[in-house]
């Protein structure tokens, strides 16, 4: 879940919670999507250490040889461009944002795509021993 922030730091554009079956990432209200695209980038790894993709029945994880899982976040280089748009394939999301996207409109437009993508079954989430998905008790996107 992606949330407009007011309250960060002085100089911390995004923030990130991970808890079971639920990651909120926070982002400054005020970024430019060069801003926030860049600090999103910067905490991925750390936030996909835990998560993993099932693809045509191969688990792909960070440490997957030649295509390790890995997300994305881009400025689209379309003018005009969809506000955020998802590219899926073997170990890569790649999430591409409109270069006039206010921080409010990308978690507007990126979290109903994310719970479609989540919704799939192909990711799910290794907490505490514990396999998640979309479907464990427990698991709230919003």
């Amino acid at each position: 879940m992606y949330e407009v922030a007011d309250d960060l730091a002085p100089g911390v554009i995004v923030d990130c919670y991970q808890g079971r079956g639920v990651v909120r990432i926070r982002v400054d209200r005020h970024a430019t999507p060069e801003q926030f695209t860049r600090d999103l980038n910067d905490i991925t790894e750390k936030v996909l250490a835990n998560w993993f993709q099932l693809w045509r029945g191969e688990i792909v994880s960070i440490a997957s040889p030649g295509s390790p899982l890995r997300v994305v976040y881009q400025v689209s280089e379309f003018s005009p461009a969809p506000l955020v748009e998802i590219r899926e394939r073997r170990g890569a999301v790649v999430l591409s944002v409109a270069s006039t996207a206010s921080v409010e409109e990308f978690a507007q437009a990126l979290n109903p795509s994310l719970e479609e993508l989540l919704a799939g079954g192909q990711w799910f989430q290794q907490w505490e021993g514990e396999i998640v998905t979309m479907e464990s008790p427990e698991v709230v996107l919003a």
